[in-house]
């Protein structure tokens, strides 16, 4: 017999298996004895009180054992079917593929970065040297953006697909099952490049095929105009359907695009800077207690949201126990990101805290045509770089002095390893940002006693929360609406705004492929 009981916890008592055990029995009226296996389905922590609560529902097992946690996708061997081209393997691309590999086409993917494994260790580099490697860095390379950014899994897009799925086939490939049931998943910056790698053997033993260092920098065309292979810097051509998952910082392809007269979009964004507060502090005024955390509560994060002038202000990509990493992708042009490790331990806890911001928000003076909103955050993010003295120094100032209009004199201890400078954030960011992270700051403070302080670091500059660019598409077959064959995909297309939705968008991508194969 298997049941579902909801069940309201202590935290020390959801630490302990009898504890959880005998309280489920009671609803039950059965005898502890009696319940042979429980597995948990969806797991919150309600800390709106002084007394935090963990909310478990449970499903029980009287009799009989539990089934698997999750189902197990099948693959198909592909290596003699025809083949489809994806370009990047961020999450939007290696989904693709193992979708394309379940309906039975084969892979070819394209990445102008490097392998996960050496990935990591030109991001030692640079943090050492202060010089980016613009072909692998935390924005390019396998796993995509998301792969050093703390393997985030929450969304709001389980319309668009199905999300279940994607965090079984996670699971398949080594992640931990409890994001089966957590509010908010994640893997952690330091599982998820295994468990990349593990998906990379499934398509290649599946018949896929993998290309790194392989920078995409043309298009082919078939004799009807339709999209037919792509290009590489080296002049290797590779001929199929393209699925274009390239990630929001592909900006030469964007050019390219532009410049080929295919059609692209200027697409809103949001800018800021990351926000960082010593993590104890977050604990005891997310808690509400002096004590913080104690034994058996999770790191506490937050999420904040207010319109300031007509445009949203919002936190973005909270970190608990994280720290704050260079995002550039270039030298010359600072963007900073959070990421954490899969136990959340370091000593800080960082956001982004970004303002929403729109096209029509940019002087076409300055910003003008299809992208525009490209050319507004390589600007920032190259202002950025001078501000901090280059070598990614980051500019910094305390959250109080940023609100009272003083630069700081002293900086407290960052997690930002490549170091920071004192800099006046009125004159790093723009003042339509500026103004309004400042209203935004007040009204978070009203709702979080204690949020508001000199403690509290801002690090410049956060810009890289999602696509500048949308590139259209049809919304039935997926394609691009002026070219057949082509199909745009994931955060970079403008269609995603996480790992998750990327890869529900890779996945209906393959499907839409697979549609235009059999035609």
């Amino acid at each position: 017999m298997r049941t579902i009981v909801n069940v309201r916890l202590k935290p020390e008592d959801a630490a302990k298996s009898r504890a959880v055990s005998t309280q489920i029995a009671r609803k039950l009226s059965v005898k502890r004895e009696e319940i042979t296996d429980l597995r948990i389905r969806r797991e919150s922590i309600d800390a709106r009180r002084r007394q935090v609560y963990v909310d478990r529902t449970y499903e029980v097992y009287l009799g009989e054992r539990a089934e698997q946690d999750y189902a197990r996708t099948q693959y198909q061997d592909c290596a003699r079917k025809p083949q489809v081209i994806v370009v990047g393997a961020g999450p939007a691309g290696l989904f693709a593929a193992l979708r394309l590999l379940e309906v039975g086409l084969k892979p070819v993917i394209i990445e102008r970065g490097k392998s996960v494994e050496q990935r990591k260790l030109d991001i030692a580099k640079m943090g050492r040297s202060g010089v980016v490697n613009p072909d692998s860095n935390y924005g390019f390379g396998e796993g995509g953006a998301g792969a050093f950014s703390d393997g985030k899994l929450f969304t709001r897009s389980d319309k668009r697909g199905d999300v279940a799925k994607v965090l079984s086939q996670f699971c398949q490939h080594g992640a931990d099952p409890a994001i089966l049931y957590e509010t908010h998943p994640h893997i952690g910056s330091d599982r998820l490049p295994g468990v990349i790698q593990k998906i990379r053997a499934t398509i290649q033993n599946n018949g896929g095929e993998f290309h790194f260092q392989s920078k995409v920098v043309a298009l082919e065309y078939a004799s009807d105009g339709a999209v037919a292979g792509v290009v590489t810097e080296s002049g290797k051509t590779y001929e199929g359907p393209v699925i274009l998952a390239v990630g929001h910082s592909a900006s030469e392809l964007f050019r390219y695009l532009d410049g080929q007269g295919i059609a692209i979009q200027s697409k809103g964004v949001a800018v800021g800077v990351r926000l960082e507060h010593p993590q104890e502090l977050v604990d005891q005024i997310q808690y509400h207690c002096a004590e913080g955390r104690g034994k058996y509560l999770p790191p506490a994060d937050y999420w904040f949201v207010t319109q300031a002038a007509g445009r949203g202000v919002y936190s973005f990509c909270m970190c608990p126990g994280g720290v704050i990493v260079p995002s550039c992708t270039r030298t010359g042009y600072l963007s900073v990101n959070g990421m954490s490790s899969s136990a959340r331990s370091g000593r800080f806890a960082n956001s982004g805290m970004v303002v929403e911001l729109r096209p029509e928000d940019l002087s076409p003076k300055q910003f003008g045509g299809h992208l525009a909103m490209l050319d507004f955050v390589e600007a920032f993010e190259s202002h950025t770089w001078k501000m901090g003295g280059g070598k990614m120094v980051a500019p910094a100032q305390r959250m109080g002095d940023f609100l009272q209009g003083h630069l700081s004199e002293t900086l407290p201890q960052t997690s930002y390893y490549p170091g920071i400078a004192s800099a006046d954030m009125d004159a790093v960011l723009p003042r339509f940002i500026s103004t309004r992270l400042k209203t935004g700051f007040e009204v978070f403070g009203r709702k979080a006693k204690g949020f508001l302080t000199n403690e509290a670091l801002l690090v410049a500059c956060e810009s890289r929360t999602s696509s500048p660019v949308r590139i259209p598409r049809d919304e039935t077959s997926l394609m691009h609406v002026g070219r057949a064959g082509l199909f745009p995909c994931g955060e970079g297309a403008g269609y995603a705004g996480g790992i998750v939705s990327a890869a529900l968008d890779g996945i209906a991508c393959a499907d839409a492929v697979a549609r235009y194969c059999s035609r």
